[in-house]
């Protein structure tokens, strides 16, 4: 679907006993600790020194003994021989994991074959990303027409030896002569802006800097185009410091970022951020602003006649979401959840900003998930059992019917302009990688325009949905991947459990190579739809945040007893998985119920909530979690935050935690904090390592090949200790 302003998103708190953190930071200064919990054991964990430091928080004393592990290690030696010396253990470690290498290698034949990425069509080009398999990064090709010849516009396998620059968001101007595009370095959210002439492929001049969480918006014209830039960061913080003052820019092809134009700006409010969207036809500009990471914005208008622009306010706010999907003249077509749990369309007239929004097409039981103006018709999309159901639907709110789509998955794209009735979508699903299909909104046709060629026979696996009932009751629903000799037999088998739980994100089908690798090896894979997530509508998002937050470790206990309790998973072959938030998810669970778990992989995961939003984009996500400096939040935030509630004396599963040195999302310093807290204590047999990654950040732009160790590490490390036997494919190869 047309894409919403893009949020600063985890990829995202509470009632539980405070006695965890005395214990757990009780252990004597210095100590080196073996891996099996003893003193002298043949893998020692490095000496991490502890500060005296306790706080006073609302009456409690709270102690920090790993602050010091905040700074930068760019900048503080004492941190990056820590981190050095970590990472020297884990890599000792993992290199002699049984199957690991072989693990690996499966992981690059699965991803050795050919992938498209959406086209985007300007100016009767057709632009699109291809990896011929397992290049780093992906380049950008251009054609000349539908049926024209594929040429290589942009290949960012050569900016650097090791991949660790991409090309991450790009656009091209409408009438397709210019492109647009951001450079990321090493992982971060920081991006370089510049601008490529399509026709003789040469390199503009123009860079545009402190670029981050911002749409590249052309005018109709294609001048310049309108971006989100913050103010320089002070020396030395680019990878930590908060997030603020964003500011809307309008660049002039040709002109040097000093002379940008400043279109709007909140000094007022600083805590605000602003996106920019321009309809199709080139006449409105249309400006988001929001302040968390909730789908809560307020929306100015300002017609593009090419003088100077001035935005007027559309939608005061931020207090509802409001996600633009189309225009026609001065007619406006938003999804909103305004007065609309579960989304509905309406429309907003630009040229009278002060009248009310009038409905165009109600809510319904399932959530509206998005849309897009294309031709002469809607295309929304709405999610159905967390998967896509797409239907086609008049300029006044009329069903034309469904667009046809290839079976039980997820559709994704569906870009396109108000008169051109072409538009692209991709299609996956959990064991099949993503195909391209072309459609057409007048004649309803859906052609295939690409798909890849697949190293396996999805029909060897088989997806069950279940549902399982919760803590409290709530059914939550899950999706089980596993091979189909393996539930005809009725075999439990070693598996990995998945959840997210946040921020409104919904967890749909969608392959993963790495996945499947565990997959042919035998093994179960497991996804939970926990309650914070988007896949039922607000009413489920509220149900997993801030005072409810432990609602989502409910249901993800709830989902790994039910595993075992029916004959999914041996009692003794459990591993649970989650990035971002999901890492926090997968912190908080194994402090509370570290008996349920064989294996955790907690990656780049919150773990420090009483310091989250000091960092980068932390201040966002006060809106889920809620704010330690609130004295309601506090105590719900400290009763589950992982690095302050690890129990010291109980036996806790195989631990590795991974992160990335250039995570500007969430920074290190949570993880780094959390594995020295695990290791500081005595916490049973198996190990608790740290995985850092060198030159990557949150999960954008990481080379294929850094993607693949991590995986081959994460899945080989979590197959020791549920006792999935690597190395050879079970049942049915």
């Amino acid at each position: 679907m047309r894409a919403a302003p893009f949020l600063p998103l985890l990829l995202a708190v509470t009632c539980l006993a405070l006695s965890g953190p005395a214990r757990a930071l009780a252990a004597p200064d210095n100590a080196v600790i073996d891996a099996g919990g003893g003193r002298n054991g043949a893998l020692a964990y490095p000496a991490t020194p502890r500060q005296d430091l306790v706080e006073d928080h609302f009456g409690v004393k709270v102690a920090d003994p790993y602050r010091w592990l905040e700074n930068d290690l760019r900048a503080d030696p004492a941190v990056a021989d820590w981190v050095g010396r970590e990472n020297a253990l884990t890599r000792r470690y993992v290199d002699a994991l049984p199957g690991r290498d072989a693990l690996k290698a499966r992981m690059q034949a699965l991803l050795s074959h050919g992938r498209y990425m959406l086209p985007r069509k300007a100016g009767g080009r057709y632009f699109y990303g291809y990896n011929k398999g397992l290049q780093n990064q992906t380049p950008l090709y251009v054609r000349d027409g539908l049926d024209g010849r594929q040429r290589l516009l942009l290949d960012p396998n050569d900016w650097a030896k090791d991949g660790g620059l991409a090309l991450a968001e790009w656009a091209p101007s409408p009438d397709g002569r210019r492109l647009a595009y951001a450079v990321q370095e090493a992982g971060s959210d920081w991006r370089t802006l510049r601008l490529l002439d399509v026709d003789s492929g040469r390199t503009l001049d123009d860079e545009l800097r402190w670029v981050k969480f911002s749409q590249i918006a052309w005018d109709g014209r294609s001048e310049g185009f309108f971006y989100s830039r913050f103010p320089a960061p002070e020396e030395g913080e680019a990878y930590r410091s908060a997030n603020r003052d964003q500011q809307l820019y309008y660049h002039r092809i040709g002109t040097p970022q000093s002379q940008d134009q400043l279109i709007y700006a909140t000094p007022d409010r600083p805590g605000l951020s602003h996106q920019a969207q321009v309809t199709s036809d080139g006449r409105w500009l249309v400006i988001s602003s929001f302040e968390g990471i909730d789908p809560r914005r307020e929306v100015h208008v300002a017609e593009l006649t090419g003088g100077a622009v001035r935005p007027r306010l559309l939608v005061r706010g931020p207090e509802n979401d409001w996600r633009l999907i189309g225009s026609r003249g001065t007619t406006l077509y938003f999804v909103t959840d305004f007065h609309a749990p579960t989304l509905s369309v309406v429309t907003l007239d630009a040229a009278h900003p002060r009248r009310r929004p009038r409905p165009l097409i109600g809510e319904r039981k399932e959530t509206l998930a998005g849309g897009s103006l294309v031709g002469n018709r809607l295309i929304l999309a709405y999610m159905s059992d967390a998967q896509t159901v797409a239907e086609l639907v008049e300029l006044d709110g009329r069903k034309v019917g469904d667009v046809p789509l290839p079976g039980y998955g997820t559709a994704a794209g569906f870009s396109g302009r108000d008169g051109d009735p072409e538009t692209f979508f991709s299609f996956s699903g959990f064991v099949t990688p993503a195909s391209i299909y072309r459609f057409d909104t007048a004649t309803r046709q859906s052609q295939l325009f690409a798909e890849p060629d697949l190293p396996f026979d999805p029909d060897d696996y088989g997806v069950e949905q279940r549902a399982y009932p919760s803590k409290d009751g709530t059914m939550i629903p899950i999706t089980i991947l596993r091979k189909k000799a393996l539930a005809d037999r009725a075999v439990a088998a070693p598996t990995i459990l998945y959840g997210y739980g946040g921020f409104n994100i919904s967890l749909t089908p969608g392959y993963s190579a790495t996945r499947m690798a565990w997959l042919e090896q035998g093994g179960v894979y497991a996804i939970a739809n926990l309650r914070g997530g988007g896949e039922f509508g607000k009413a489920w998002h509220e149900a997993g945040r801030g005072a409810n937050k432990q609602n989502v470790f409910d249901d993800f206990i709830a989902a790994g007893e039910w595993l075992k309790a029916n004959g999914f998973t041996p009692q003794d072959g459990l591993a649970i998985e989650g990035r971002s938030n999901g890492g926090l998810l997968v912190g908080a669970v194994v402090n509370q119920r570290p008996d349920l778990f064989q294996a955790a992989l907690p990656a780049v995961g919150v773990m420090d909530m009483l310091r989250f939003d000091r960092f980068t984009a932390g201040r966002y996500w006060v809106d889920d979690y809620g704010s330690p400096d609130n004295p309601r939040d506090f105590p719900l935030l400290y009763a589950y935050s992982p690095y302050h509630n690890i129990l010291a004396g109980k036996d806790y599963p195989a631990i590795l935690v991974t992160t990335a040195d250039t995570d500007d999302r969430v920074v290190p310093a949570h993880s780094f904090k959390y594995a020295a807290a695990l290791q500081a204590v005595d916490l049973g047999a198996r190990p608790r390592l740290l995985r850092v990654e060198t030159r990557a950040g949150h999960g954008t732009g990481k080379p294929i090949d850094k993607l693949i160790e991590e995986m081959a590490d994460s899945y080989a490390f979590a197959a020791k200790f549920t006792g999935l036997k690597l190395g050879t494919p079970a049942f049915g190869h």
